[in-house]
C-alpha cells in the first residue's frame, strides 16, 4: 500500500532488534475489507481464519459458476463433466461406482443417479461383470470422449483466464497452501 507509513507498529525483541509488522497488519486488514465489501458485510469477521475460510469458499463459488457456464453450453453439469474426466482417466478397464464417488472433486450424495443421467445422455455405458455379478463397471463411450475433447481447449483457456494473472511462483504457492489446508 503506497504512501502508508509502516513505522507505527514496531516490536522490540530481547536482542534489541525491532521488527516491523505493520505492513503485514495493513495488508491483512485490506484483504478482510475486500471480502467484507464483496459480501456487503459491515460486521467484522470473528477471526482471520474465518475470513480466510469465507474467502476460499467465495473464490471456489466464483470459479465453479464460471466453469458451470462453460459445461452448460455443452449440456453438462460440473459433476457430469467430472464423471467423464474420471472415466476417461480410467481407460478401457472401466471403474466401479464406488471408485467414481471416491475420485469426485465435490461429493455427490447419489452417484448411481448421477451416472444414470450421464448414461441417458449416451456418454457412458455400464457392464455387470460375469465373474462377480455384484460389480458393475462404468466406461466412457465414444460420445463421452467426443464431448470431453470439445471441452478440453475451452477448459484450459478458462483456467488460464481465471488464474493467468498469477505468476508461476504464486500459482505454486497457492497450490501448496491449498494442499496444506486439505491435508492438515
Amino acid at each position: 500500500m503506497k504512501g502508508v507509513s509502516c513505522r507505527r507498529n514496531l516490536t522490540l525483541f530481547a536482542d534489541a532488534q525491532y521488527i516491523d509488522n505493520s505492513c503485514y497488519n495493513i495488508y491483512c486488514c485490506f484483504v478482510t475489507k475486500q471480502l467484507q465489501s464483496e459480501l456487503k458485510q459491515t460486521k467484522p469477521f470473528s477471526s482471520r481464519e474465518e475470513a480466510v475460510v469465507l474467502g476460499i469458499q467465495r473464490t471456489a463459488e466464483v470459479l465453479r459458476s464460471r466453469f458451470n457456464e462453460l459445461f452448460k453450453s455443452k449440456g453438462l453439469t460440473g459433476s457430469q463433466y467430472n464423471v467423464l474426466r474420471i472415466l476417461r482417466g480410467a481407460g478401457a478397464s472401466g471403474i466401479s461406482c464406488r471408485e467414481i464417488g471416491e475420485r469426485m472433486i465435490t461429493r455427490e450424495s447419489d452417484i448411481t443417479r448421477l451416472l444414470d443421467r450421464v448414461e441417458a445422455l449416451g456418454l457412458l455405458r455400464r457392464e455387470r461383470q460375469t465373474g462377480d455379478r455384484r460389480v458393475v463397471l462404468t466406461f466412457i463411450s465414444n460420445a463421452g470422449l467426443s464431448a470431453l475433447s470439445e471441452l478440453d481447449v475451452p477448459v484450459t483457456e478458462l483456467s488460464r483466464s481465471e488464474l493467468g494473472h498469477l505468476s508461476p511462483a504464486e500459482l505454486d504457492s497457492l497450490d501448496q497452501l491449498l494442499a496444506k489446508v486439505r491435508i492438515k
